[in-house]
């Protein structure tokens, strides 16, 4: 099941409104660079890059990118008042010492213990894992964005992870196009429900167990 360009915003927006003023914050590949899109302009938050930069901002517009600005996926960005360039030993120094507040990276898969696979065996034509190993186990907080379901229908939120474990026990929150789970030590507890989807769909379309919080909210 593919995942038209509104659902991506959505998440995206979904997940802005959990960065705070003043947090340093890391953006994965895809879904997650879009995030940065939806950060009030009065808001102060500096994302940080493996590749070497402190303060992105949003995206350019279509025509004005500098070729020489990219994020550490490749595409291009934006520097806001107060940002930064280094190497990337600093980078992911920032990284180990735990100084990033929150990471948002893509998934593959997500276990109901918050075990996060975000790469695939070598010999496949999909990303690496780049920091993500570094991101998963030294971020304070671990947000992960990506469709509910795989390509092909198979739920992607699953009692135990069939790929390589990119890290175990990680993930605080899961946002996709039908539902927000917060990974908890009872267990997945669901906080929202995704228009139109209802709680029979997720359940459908989820391996794992769950708990429905007290505090539904359809968005």
């Amino acid at each position: 099941m593919g995942m038209g360009i509104d659902n991506r915003e959505r998440i995206a927006k979904r997940a802005a409104k959990k960065i705070q003023q003043g947090m340093t914050v890391n953006l994965g590949i895809g879904i997650p660079t879009l995030v940065a899109n939806y950060i009030p302009h009065a808001m102060k938050v500096m994302f940080h890059a493996e590749n070497g930069i402190l303060g992105t901002g949003p995206s350019p517009v279509k025509g004005d990118e500098d070729e020489n600005l990219c994020n550490a996926g490749g595409y291009p960005i934006t520097i806001v008042p107060g940002g930064s360039y280094f190497d990337s030993a600093t980078a992911f120094g920032i990284i180990r010492r735990g100084l990033v507040d929150v990471t948002i990276l893509g998934a593959l898969e997500v276990s109901e213990q918050g075990d996060l696979a975000n790469w695939i065996v070598p010999g496949k034509k999909v990303p690496g894992m780049g920091g993500a190993i570094e991101l998963a186990q030294k971020s304070k907080k671990v947000i992960v964005l990506m469709n509910h379901v795989s390509k092909n229908g198979s739920p992607k939120i699953l009692k135990t992870c069939t790929l390589p474990l990119t890290a175990p026990h990680c993930v605080n929150l899961i946002i996709t196009d039908m539902a927000v789970f917060e990974v908890t030590k009872e267990g997945l507890l669901l906080l929202e429900v995704m228009e139109p989807f209802t709680v029979a769909d997720i359940r459908k379309h989820t391996d794992a167990d769950f708990i429905i919080s007290k505090e539904l909210k359809t968005i």
